[in-house]
């Protein structure tokens, strides 16, 4: 014999009948319905004003982000790479950004690309890239290369 779903009941003991509060002194929970007396918690509605409310103490997350320096919301933060990261490319090759994530050197396109003069070049590249040091310029020219400056969009950055 099988019992179908709507005959299904939980264990005896499994469920409690709900608190009901605010129905009357013989229920146990009346008058104030276990809220205490007054005050804020006591009220009905939003129980704080906001969620890193600290009950009218001064909040820490205002007190302690004075300390934590300055930050330059009009920083451009670059992605350095070293000449020594260059040397897998041939000789006379033409470098684009798009071509050093190609080839892993770079983790994403998002942020500008800076070439800094670590290492060597024994090769003569073309390089085009959103800002070089005046080590890394120095050592692709002596190489025989060049060094192109591409403009950056804002817009980009932001992303």
């Amino acid at each position: 014999m099988s019992i179908g779903a709507d005959e299904l009941r939980p264990n005896e003991g499994a469920t409690h009948a709900k608190k009901r509060v605010g129905r009357g002194n013989g229920s146990g929970h009346g008058t104030y319905a276990g809220r205490g007396l007054k005050g804020q918690k006591a009220r009905s509605g939003k129980k704080a004003p906001y969620d890193a409310f600290e009950g009218g103490q001064f909040p820490t997350s205002r007190k302690y982000h004075t300390l934590r320096g300055f930050n330059n919301k009009w920083k451009v933060a670059y992605q350095p790479v070293n000449l020594a990261a260059l040397d897998r490319f041939e000789a006379g090759a033409t470098i684009t950004p798009e071509d050093l994530r190609a080839a892993g050197v770079l983790k994403h396109e998002r942020q500008p690309v800076k070439i800094l003069g670590e290492g060597d070049l024994g090769k003569k590249l073309t390089i085009s890239a959103h800002a070089f040091s005046a080590s890394a310029k120095d050592a692709i020219e002596k190489a025989g290369g060049t060094a192109t400056v591409l403009e950056f969009e804002k817009s980009r950055r932001l992303r």
